[in-house]
């Protein structure tokens, strides 16, 4: 039977022909608001229904339905009870259908049985994730809270090696007269699995040893099950970089004496990559890079890089083998060989240097690497016009580099910080010895949904008996779109004069400070703009000669990474020109 409100709609809506279809011209929700009223609208087969001819026999089922939907998308958020009125309305031959809604009282917490029972009830990780979500009595029982709970106390079991645990009891008794609400969800653990045997299967054919694989499994046969080791050993198989496909799987079907075995099918990536891409730097000139990488040589996993970065000011050729490392840490044995040639419009600069290195992973946020570099480098200043005598060093000396990144997401932080920090010092030839450290930090900080702020930090101090021994490629300068934007680079810092005080060109420094303060502002998921001020100086002395940089930029979120773009000037001189920078890739 209709209710008495549709048919009065129907009579009016009759008048004007409109009887054997009705059009809904929108639905208002009133009562409730933000994520509860997305609900609502979400669950109303009303919605579905807008802008469209509907019979009205069809409309009569959907205000009958609308109620019950309503209801049914309030319970999640505990309000089991609420008085709803459904009330379509004649607006310009269609219907604009409103729900006026009164939650009333919310369903309380009044009883709890949520836990673990059996061996599981010892772990004191399991123990935490139950703390966290267990429901609090008096305060209001949250349906999706409660759902999700259960689902992530059902995984941890499971990944944490309790595979044969179920449920004792999982049921929640609403009493609507009484707006309480009774929950009981109880497991039984069963049994802790343990780690069983590792095999490796590469198919369709061998390409590594397997003695080399079984090496990455850091646990031994017999310690307790957890999905955390294989998600190690899968991170550790990927950096290897020798298949295209990883599949890790726990057999516990096949366990023995509770011991799990572990079959992990691995399928090789292609040998060799190839790259090639071209370029454009106000220093280099147009150039172009071409590189080949052989991902395995033998079956002891042996890499090997030849690169070649050719433009028309600037060319250099890279040699690479390495050799994969797990003592201590994973990482790599590398030798690497390079050789540079730079001819600007500042510097004729040739190079070759060698380098032993080890790189590991500290843990999940730092990476270091300890190296050996043996250096060769000539170089002369020139402005085009006026060129200073050949200078030579050689020069040997350890280095440590350390990497640290905390952040949400490497593509796109919006909370976290970036690091990096270099130590060397060694025999500089005749201009004794020296020590230097230098460091970047990054620290990314969002502000509401689109709005985020970046702080840069960078600082380097050399010791040294003779600073201007040292070559350039071991000298601190500023200015450029990765420091002082504003400024071209090399352009802040010490400089040589001629006699008459004229200064010619900047030779780099022994110190090196530079600040940053950003603000970004996304108008939507690609497209954002971005405010700057950028300050710091390349310096001998304690006097910095501190330079200031101000612009704006345009950001894009492209599928290949960040793509940033600034126009800055430099307030220091008054005829200072406007620099553009394009940065592409990630700030970390």
């Amino acid at each position: 039977m209709r209710s008495p409100r549709l048919l009065l709609v129907l009579f009016c809506l009759s008048c004007t022909g409109l009887v054997q279809a009705a059009q809904v011209k929108r639905v208002e929700v009133r009562g409730i608001d933000g994520a509860m009223a997305d609900d609502v609208r979400a669950a109303l087969s009303l919605e579905d229904a807008i802008g469209k001819q509907v019979s009205d026999r069809r409309l009569d089922y959907l205000l009958e339905e609308a109620e019950t939907e309503t209801r049914t998308a309030l319970e999640p958020y505990g309000y089991y009870s609420p008085q709803i009125k459904v009330t379509p309305s004649s607006d310009r031959n269609a219907l604009v259908v409103t729900i006026d809604v009164q939650r009333g009282d919310p369903v309380i917490v009044r009883k709890v049985a949520y836990g673990i029972e059996g061996p599981g009830a010892e772990d004191q990780y399991l123990t935490q994730d139950i703390d966290k979500v267990r429901p609090v009595p008096g305060h209001v029982f949250d349906q999706s809270a409660y759902e999700a709970g259960k689902t992530a106390i059902t995984q941890r079991l499971a990944q944490r090696g309790y595979f044969d645990s179920d449920f004792i009891s999982h049921k929640v008794e609403v009493t609507r007269a009484a707006h309480a609400a009774d929950v009981d969800l109880r497991w039984t653990s069963g049994e802790r699995y343990e780690m069983g045997a590792v095999t490796f299967e590469q198919t369709p054919n061998e390409i590594i040893r397997p003695q080399l694989l079984e090496r990455l499994v850091y646990w031994d046969e017999g310690d307790y099950y957890h999905q955390g080791r294989l998600d190690r050993l899968r991170k550790s198989l990927t950096a290897l970089d020798y298949f295209s496909r990883i599949d890790i799987e726990p057999l516990p079907g096949d366990a023995k004496d509770l011991r799990v075995p572990v079959q992990v099918t691995l399928e090789p990536a292609k040998r060799s990559i190839y790259t090639a891409g071209v370029s454009y730097g106000t220093d280099s000139g147009p150039g172009a890079r071409f590189g080949i990488e052989r991902r395995y040589l033998n079956k002891r996993g042996h890499k090997a890089l030849a690169q070649v970065d050719y433009a028309q000011k600037r060319k250099v050729a890279t040699l690479q083998y390495r050799v994969p490392a797990f003592k201590w840490l994973d990482g790599w044995y590398t030798a690497g060989l390079q050789f540079g040639d730079e001819q600007s419009r500042y510097i004729d600069n040739r190079r070759a240097e060698l380098v032993f290195s080890r790189t590991g992973q500290i843990n999940t946020k730092l990476d270091a690497a300890i190296s050996l570099h043996v250096l060769r480098e000539r170089w002369a200043y020139t402005d085009g016009t006026v060129k200073t005598p050949y200078q030579t060093a050689s020069l040997s000396f350890p280095q440590l580099d350390m990497h640290y990144v905390s952040v949400d997401d490497r593509l796109y932080p919006r909370r976290g910080i970036g690091a990096n920090f270099t130590l060397r010092g060694g025999s500089a030839g005749a201009g004794g010895g020296f020590l230097q450290a230098h460091g970047r930090a990054q620290w990314f900080h969002g502000l509401g949904a689109k709005d985020r702020l970046i702080l840069r930090g960078e600082l380097g101090y050399t010791v040294a008996k003779d600073a201007l021994a040292l070559p350039p490629s071991l000298r601190f300068f500023a200015g450029g779109d990765r420091s002082i934007r504003g400024y071209n680079w090399r352009e802040v810092g010490p400089r040589l004069q001629d006699p008459s005080g004229h200064y010619l060109f900047a030779y780099g420094a022994k110190n090196v400070a530079t600040s940053s303060i950003e603000y970004e502002r996304y108008f939507n998921a690609s497209w954002g703009v971005a405010t700057f001020v950028d300050g710091g100086s390349a310096f001998d002395n304690r006097k910095l000669d501190w330079h200031t940089g101000v612009g704006i930029g345009l950001r894009w979120r492209s599928p290949v990474g960040p793509v940033r773009i600034d126009i800055a000037r430099g307030l220091n001189h008054p005829d200072s020109p406007f620099t553009i920078g394009l940065n592409i890739g990630a700030d970390l």
